[in-house]
């Protein structure tokens, strides 16, 4: 296994860093706690999940595969070897899956803050995160998909970037939160949380988890920047676009049990534009002897402004092919063929 730092800490985490979103959903308690074993085994030291998992997200599943990250810790003992992120859901104004976390209006002020805190510590049985996460911003802007902007006016209560960063200084100053990042954020958002951290001597974002993979590459225009100058790692979700990459959903085919043959709501990954690139991808790993799963996660590896890659599987067979990413050298001609794709087929699943 590899590591990197985390932004501008002492903490060094895997590059390969262990998603967990499935379990509770299609994975049990009981496979969820051997794919952390298998982890762990590998070298892997860094685990995302989130206060809204399992997903697709439903009121049964809140906060079910915090629960079984917990139980695994209170089994294993071993909570000081592991680097835990977590995320607080946003408003579902944004994001309208999010309607039964704290009914809805969950905006990044201190009363949710510290009961979407409270209740991850709880669940996960730990007294505190080493990364907490904002999920998705407290504002109307372009993520989950959406590429343009357009204004829309913010929803009463939307908490202001100072107020929640001063929320989560207090976790930190508490002991309860050891550094604080942002998801599905914006170059804006991210610069407004550094100059408020800079400007009230609050602490800075280490980390940004964005989607990143050979399907969706936006995050090198604006965000790369960041990431590198002001040492805002990558945390890269749906590095394989929720599995497209691997080429098992080629030509209409869906698997029995797999992601997107269980749910409608991820249609941004099997449009035409991202069959014919995954096509083009799973082509050039097979000419170079590569599995394409690996490639695509190779790739991302690759990328200086990536601190870690989250993977996700549901079978151990999965995670043992996406955890051997780490040891795949892409050389100068695969990485050639892979512009000439993407400037053929640019980010067809933002």
């Amino acid at each position: 296994m590899q590591y990197r730092p985390l932004g501008n800490t002492d903490i060094q985490v895997s590059l390969i860093g262990l998603g967990t979103m499935t379990w509770g959903e299609q994975n049990t308690e009981a496979e969820g706690h051997q794919q952390l074993d298998a982890a762990i085994a590998a070298g892997v030291n860094f685990i995302d999940t989130a206060e809204m998992y399992s997903v697709p997200p439903r009121p049964e599943t809140y906060g079910s595969t915090e629960k079984i990250i917990g139980t695994w810790f209170k089994q294993r003992g071993n909570r000081a070897q592991v680097v835990l992120a977590t995320k607080a859901a946003g408003p579902a104004k944004l994001l309208p899956q999010a309607t039964h976390v704290r009914g809805g209006v969950s905006h990044f002020n201190r009363k949710n803050l510290e009961e979407a805190l409270n209740g991850s510590l709880k669940r996960l049985q730990t007294d505190y995160i080493d990364l907490y996460q904002l999920h998705w911003p407290d504002r109307p802007t372009n993520h989950f998909g959406r590429l343009g902007y357009t204004y829309e006016p913010e929803e009463e209560g939307t908490a202001p970037i100072l107020e929640t960063l001063e929320v989560l200084g207090d976790f930190v100053k508490a002991g309860k939160v050891r550094h604080i990042g942002v998801s599905n954020e914006t170059p804006w958002g991210v610069s407004q949380f550094l100059q408020h951290a800079r400007e009230q001597g609050l602490p800075r974002i280490v980390s940004i988890q964005n989607p990143y993979s050979l399907l969706n590459r936006t995050f090198e225009i604006g965000l790369a920047e960041f990431a590198h100058r002001e040492q805002v790692g990558l945390l890269a979700y749906s590095p394989l676009a929720f599995g497209v990459l691997s080429g098992k959903y080629l030509h209409g085919a869906r698997p029995a049990g797999a992601r997107l043959t269980l749910f409608e709501r991820f249609a941004r990954y099997n449009s035409p534009q991202a069959e014919a690139a995954t096509q083009a991808y799973v082509d050039l790993a097979k000419q170079h002897g590569l599995d394409p799963a690996q490639l695509a996660l190779a790739y991302v590896n690759s990328r200086p402004f990536t601190t870690s890659t989250l993977i996700g599987a549901t079978t151990l067979e999965q995670l043992a092919i996406d955890l051997a990413s780490v040891d795949v050298q892409l050389n100068a001609e695969v990485l050639e063929k892979i512009e000439a794709i993407h400037l053929a087929n640019p980010n067809p699943s933002p």
